[in-house]
């Protein structure tokens, strides 16, 4: 396949500028951005989906400039309902500094902030040299710009367009960018700067864009969304993605397996040929988690995953850490328990259970276990020894439910 082939069999080609593009594509050489707005101090799964078309651009031999906008990320690009809330310059410094390094620790291309360029343009000189190329009309047409004025725009949102064309032309004139890719949301900011360049420098330029990708729901992976997988570890565990991952439903996981991973469509085919004979073993689904969690946190990481997801389905935790407790059951209420106390008065202490009676009545039923071992009878008295990592100590009642104390 040629790598246009090869995209549009993934799915991650929607709007392309021109059918010219394709052949320069395929050729290589090409040195293109693909940019986002420094809203957290991480990037999310929904950035994942479009930053590794740069991967992917890189290794047919173009050449990536990743765009984090400490400029437009203090403005907000307009959304389809309502204004985003505004960030202020600190925020946004401190969030450009840590999406800078992450973006650089898992992709290492060279990142780029149009802070740096457009703070020093005056109100004059942005509206003489820039805003005279935007025909009002031009930019109200825009779908998102179109979608908003019943409800109301602001002239700051309205500039959003402004300054993403600025940037194209900036990077084509300094950088010699030729090619701008981005999610499908962006199409009416990516061909303003595609007409800004053509008026002001007689160039032609390119771009395409992605579609987004959306859960089982129709809703993007986003922070203004709710369900944001950070790609920070420290924000969301490699444990809490696998569990994403493992269990996406079976209509969706094919498609990720094309958008989240480089492996090939023969080996994508043979795992969508197993989910279809036999979705129980869920191999697409383990093949999709594996690929993901190892490309941004390492082989390590994804092993520590599946031996936590292993101990949670086992119920054994005595070999675990603190660490990984707080990774199984961190969104938990964790509750402060005392030691030396009898099983019956230790449960209802915690709130596992109302009352003593029904203490004993799970208890009589094989219902409770502590740290993966059941008990068996009222005698069991609660002591130092049993804190996992000398902090930790988990009751299961039932089937699911899980009560975590502490020390």
């Amino acid at each position: 396949m040629t790598l246009v082939e090869e995209l549009k069999w993934r799915g991650l080609i929607k709007d392309i500028s021109s059918p010219e593009l394709e052949k320069k594509l395929n050729e290589g050489g090409m040195t293109f951005y693909i940019g986002t707005d420094p809203t957290a101090d991480s990037m999310h799964v929904g950035h994942l989906s479009t930053f590794l078309i740069s991967k992917r651009l890189k290794n047919a031999g173009h050449h990536p400039i990743l765009l984090i906008g400490g400029a437009t990320g203090m403005i907000g690009d307009p959304r389809p309902t309502t204004e985003r809330a505004m960030i202020s310059k600190e925020q946004v410094d401190k969030n450009f500094k840590a999406m800078k390094k992450q973006a650089e620790e898992i992709f290492g291309f060279e990142v780029v902030n149009n802070y740096d360029w457009i703070k020093d343009i005056d109100v004059i000189d942005f509206l003489r040299d820039y805003g005279k190329f935007f025909n009002i009309n031009y930019m109200l047409d825009k779908d998102i710009i179109r979608r908003r004025l019943d409800s109301g725009i602001t002239y700051t949102e309205f500039s959003y367009m402004i300054l993403q064309a600025l940037d194209f032309k900036y990077l084509h004139d300094t950088k010699g960018v030729t090619l701008q890719c981005a999610g499908s949301d962006q199409w009416g900011n990516i061909t303003a700067g595609i007409d800004l360049i053509r008026k002001t420098t007689g160039d032609e330029v390119f771009a395409f864009t992605m579609p987004l990708v959306t859960d089982s729901q129709g809703k993007k992976f986003g922070k203004s969304e709710g369900n944001a997988l950070w790609l920070d570890k420290t924000k969301t565990s490699s444990y809490k993605l696998y569990q994403f991952f493992i269990n996406v439903e079976d209509s969706m996981v094919i498609d990720y397996l094309k958008i989240y991973t480089f492996l090939s469509k023969e080996e994508i085919e043979e795992y969508e040929r197993k989910n279809n004979e036999h979705p129980e073993l869920r191999e697409a689904h383990k093949a999709l988690a594996r690929e993901v969690i190892t490309f941004l946190h390492g082989e390590d990481e994804y092993k520590k995953a599946v031996k936590l997801t292993e101990s949670l389905f086992n119920n054994k935790f005595k070999d675990l850490s603190k660490d990984d407790i707080m990774d199984l059951f961190g969104n938990q209420d964790i509750k402060k328990v005392e030691c030396n106390v009898n099983i019956v008065d230790f449960l209802v202490n915690m709130g596992v259970v109302k009352s003593k009676r029904e203490a004993r009545e799970f208890i009589g039923n094989g219902a409770i276990s502590i740290n993966g071992d059941k008990v068996e009878n009222e005698d069991v008295v609660i002591t130092d020894d049993m804190f996992i990592d000398n902090t930790y100590i988990i009751v299961k009642k039932g089937k699911k439910n899980y009560f975590i104390g502490c020390k």
